[in-house]
């Protein structure tokens, strides 16, 4: 006798299955799942299966890789999925045929005839064991194994696509290049195009039948060269790795050559593009050359450099296969120096001073430093550039910095204070002595400085020492000196007078400087807070841009096209301008984007936050136009996820209950079996199961349809659950609900069709869920201005984190068999409470279960409204 195994998830098709096989003496085994099916055919190997791919637990396709441990027994896949994919999936899987429900049970006896016609004739296949894992050599690591393989380069995961664009096959067969890595040895087996191409033509390699296709395509001299030069540079890569940890962890400091690395030392000034191009030209000589472009700072913060020029430089020497770092150092050749010798460099490559020549008196500079102390490891490039000699440093601070007002204090106490000091000294203290004389003078001259700056304290410093030798140096009211001291002392004067102005000047812009950072970087932390925050918000931001700089209007504008007439984006404050030509301040944002700001004219320095601002504006604005896509978009993703889950129901929950049904119906017509009364009478309970799960089925779609739609209108009118639950409860068997429902409840305010429906499907869900012998408690109380209607089951329960998703449409937890609903019932049970009014929300069942609780609005409480 034939031992058949049927694994099917559907009960009224599986009974009508075995019924038939049955019939044909056939020994039948059913399983409801993919687990129990492996389970009976490991401990009752079949001679033929009936397996649906539709299963609870896993994929079919999972299940015949399983059941192929038994070679010999043929496996008929029933399928109510129309995908031509899924079942030539199947059959590369291990299947020997696929039939498609609804089915005549004529046609699936003769498939299964000649399924085990097919497997008879074939001859006894070796039986073999295969491990299939990717963890496999993860596994046998942690068994204490020694793990020894060989691995051809193009199968290295990160060169898949490399490989592919040099001999246009994709690889399928690949290893992480992780686990590659972590091997304790590496050893390269490397030869010549020529000699691998001379061991295949002798066939050491494949077997003559395949020489010369292998030679011709994949294995092209090309070909081969271009992978021997991928694996020479992978595995210098990692030697080069072990490089590197070798000298950390024997502190190495000295350079070792082993290849050439090129550190650039950059200033954030214009040559550093120029230095950069040579340093690669320089690394491009030798293979395998390294561009590493270095800027350091120093640790006040306090800096010449400009970032854009640094930006700029930064992304040239990364499009150029270099790398930027940035340093903190307060001595700045023996920053470089370390970072050279840190990062193994060969090279250094600087650019000629730009230092102006009477400044070599206060030392022989950054170039001349690191080539006196970099030793013989390291080569120390000077490269003559367009900047050399030209000076740098501070830009001298504009006036507007200061304000009018103040810059004319300071010329006023720089020229007139010390003609006023004169005339009150003269008058009215003229025994105060020179150097008395001079000290006040030179309190005006640090004022001046602190005032306005530099200029207006060397105008102090010279008024200064003329009045000093005309009025207080013998003899007086003459330009000249009798007593050589007070020569010296009217030079000391003006030589402090000048030091202390400049010293205090350059104070000043310091000072001036690190404020200005201080509020710029205030201001860019704002901005990018604003965005880890996801702020949104343009009007916020505009209105931000309008305080910062204090513009009397901000506007953010856009065209189409160059040609395009400008629309306004968004705006802050009173009349903002309709075009840029009409503002007094804008920035571009990209081709086709502008700010633009009226109110004042902003200096040069306060564009680069500017156009920060005016960037995150940009953002801003695009940001919400893809966030209004993305919701137009899931709008119309949840309409095709709800059109696509409508024809999987249609294509395989309604196929098969027909399945069943005609299944059924064949059977009873065929001539071929002599049905007993009892059979007969299975099989038409099967066809009248297979009918009122059909209209169960459709019942739900169209209720789903009508809620997706909004024509699902409610009459509401006061009603007595005891009128509607008691009538919901019609669809389950009558010993499985316990129902509890007191007369001193109060009227509730709802229509009563939908209740009954909502309820029902409630009531189903839970006794489908329920253990046997389990029964399903419906009980309801008043809360407040509220009755509740509570069906509680002891079933398996729901994770807190799956209860919102069980109310999705066409959503089944996990261990309900697809067989057993389009996943609806609960979807169209909370589409209907929440139409009339109410709520259905999910809790756990003490003890152990799923407690659903039905909220209805009473009819007191909806009259008070």
């Amino acid at each position: 006798m034939t031992r058949m195994l049927v694994v099917e998830d559907a009960p009224q098709l599986a009974r009508v299955l075995v019924i038939n096989l049955q019939a044909l003496h056939y020994d039948v085994d059913t399983a409801p799942d993919g687990a129990t099916a492996l389970r009976l055919a490991s401990v009752r190997p079949p001679d033929a299966v009936l397996l649906d791919l539709g299963l609870p637990d896993r994929d079919g396709v999972d299940v015949i890789r399983g059941l192929r441990g038994w070679p010999r027994a043929p496996i008929l896949v029933l399928s109510a999925r129309q995908s031509s994919a899924e079942k030539v999936s199947a059959l590369d899987a291990g299947a020997d045929d696929c039939i498609t429900k609804p089915f005549g049970m004529d046609e699936l006896l003769a498939r299964l005839r000649a399924a085990v016609r097919r497997a008879e004739d074939l001859p006894l296949a070796r039986k073999t064991s295969l491990v299939e894992t990717a963890d496999f050599v993860n596994d046998l690591l942690a068994a204490g194994i020694d793990v020894v393989s060989t691995v051809n380069i193009q199968h290295l995961e990160s060169l898949g696509d490399v490989v592919e664009s040099i001999t246009g096959v994709r690889q399928r067969e690949t290893v992480p290049d992780e686990v590659v890595r972590r091997a304790d040895q590496i050893e390269l087996v490397d030869m010549s195009p020529q000699a691998l191409r001379r061991r295949m033509a002798h066939g050491n390699i494949y077997t003559p039948g395949k020489v010369d296709a292998a030679l011709s395509n994949y294995f092209r001299p090309g070909n081969l060269t271009a992978l021997r030069e991928l694996a020479l540079l992978w595995v210098a890569e990692r030697v080069d790795t072990y490089l590197t940890e070798y000298r950390s962890e024997h502190q190495v400091s000295a350079v070792w050559g082993s290849r050439e690395r090129i550190v650039v030392g950059l200033t954030g000034g214009p040559e550093g593009r120029t230095l950069i191009r040579r340093a690669v030209r320089l690394a491009g000589k030798g293979a395998g050359g390294q561009v590493m472009a270095v800027y350091i700072s120093r640790s006040d913060g306090l800096t010449a450099a400009s970032p854009s020029e640094l930006a700029l430089q930064r992304t040239l020497v990364e499009d150029l296969g270099g790398t930027f770092h940035h340093v903190v150092g307060d001595d700045i050749p023996a920053a470089l120096l370390d970072f050279a010798r840190g990062a193994n460099a060969t090279q250094i490559v600087l650019g000629s001073s730009r230092r102006r020549s009477w400044q070599y008196v206060l030392g022989p500079g950054v170039g001349a430093t690191v080539a006196r102390d970099s030793g013989p490891d390291l080569d120390v490039h000077l490269v003559t550039h367009d900047e050399t000699g030209k000076g740098r440093g501070l830009p001298v601070a504009r006036r507007a910095h200061l304000g009018r007002s103040r810059v004319l204090s300071a010329w006023l106490v720089g020229v007139l204070g010390p003609v006023l000091l004169t005339l009150l000294l003269t008058g009215a203290v003229p025994d105060a002595g020179l150097a008395n004389d001079m000290l006040l003078l030179l309190t005006l001259t640090v004022a001046a400085a602190l005032l306005g700056g530099l200029w207006p304290a060397l105008a102090s410093a010279m008024a200064g020492s003329l009045l000093l030798n005309w009025y207080f140096t013998p003899p007086v009211r003459t330009l000249t000196v009798a007593d050589p001291k007070n020569i010296l002392a009217i030079l000391v004067f003006v030589g402090v007078a000048v030091s202390v102005a400049s010293v205090v000047d350059l104070a000043a812009r310091r000072t001036h400087q690190a404020a200005r950072l201080r509020a710029e970087s205030e201001i860019l932390s704002f901005l990018a807070g604003s965005v880890l925050r996801g702020e949104t918000s343009l009007d916020e931001l505009l209105q931000r841009v309008r305080e910062t700089f204090g513009m009397e209007s901000v506007a953010l504008l856009e065209r189409e096209s160059d040609v395009a007439p400008w629309t306004c984006v968004g705006y802050a404050g009173p009349r903002p301008c309709a075009t840029p030509d009409e503002a007094d301040v804008d920035v571009p944002v990209g081709d086709h984007m502008a700010l633009a700001l009226s109110g004042r004219v902003l200096p040069a320095e306060d564009r680069r936050v500017l156009a920060a601002f005016a960037a995150q504006a940009a953002v801003t604005v695009d940001r919400r136009r893809l966030r209004q896509e993305a919701d137009r978009a899931k709008q119309l993703a949840e309409g095709n996820r709800i059109r696509t889950a409508l024809l999987a129901a249609v294509s395989h929950d309604l196929r098969t209950p027909l399945a069943g049904i005609k299944a059924a119906v064949t059977s009873l017509r065929s001539a071929d079996v002599a049905w007993s009364e009892a059979d007969e009478a299975e099989l038409l309970e099967a066809v009248e199961e297979g009918a009122d799960r059909l209209d169960h089925l459709v019942g739900n779609l169209l209720d789903m349809s009508r809620l997706q739609t909004g024509t699902a209108t409610p009459i509401i009118r006061e009603t007595d659950l005891d009128e509607v639950i008691p009538m919901a409860l019609g669809g389950v068997p009558e010993d499985s609900v316990d129902l509890d429902i007191p007369e001193s409840l109060p009227m509730v305010d709802v229509d009563r069709g939908l209740l009954e429906r909502s309820v029902a499907n409630v009531v189903e869900n839970a006794v489908k869920y329920a253990p046997p012998g389990e029964r399903v408690l419906v009980a309801a109380s008043a809360m407040a201005d509220r009755v509740e209607v509570r069906v509680v089951d002891r079933g398996p329960g729901v994770p807190d984190e799956a209860k919102p998703r069980i109310f999705e449409p066409f959503q089944r937890y996990g261990d309900t068999p697809r067989g057993n609903g389009v996943g609806l019932g609960l979807a169209v049970a909370r589409g209907f409470a929440e139409a009339i009014g109410g709520s259905l929300h999910a809790e756990d069942t003490p003890g152990g279960g799923l407690t659903m609780v039905l909220a209805l609005p009473t009819a007191s409480r909806r009259g008070a409204r």
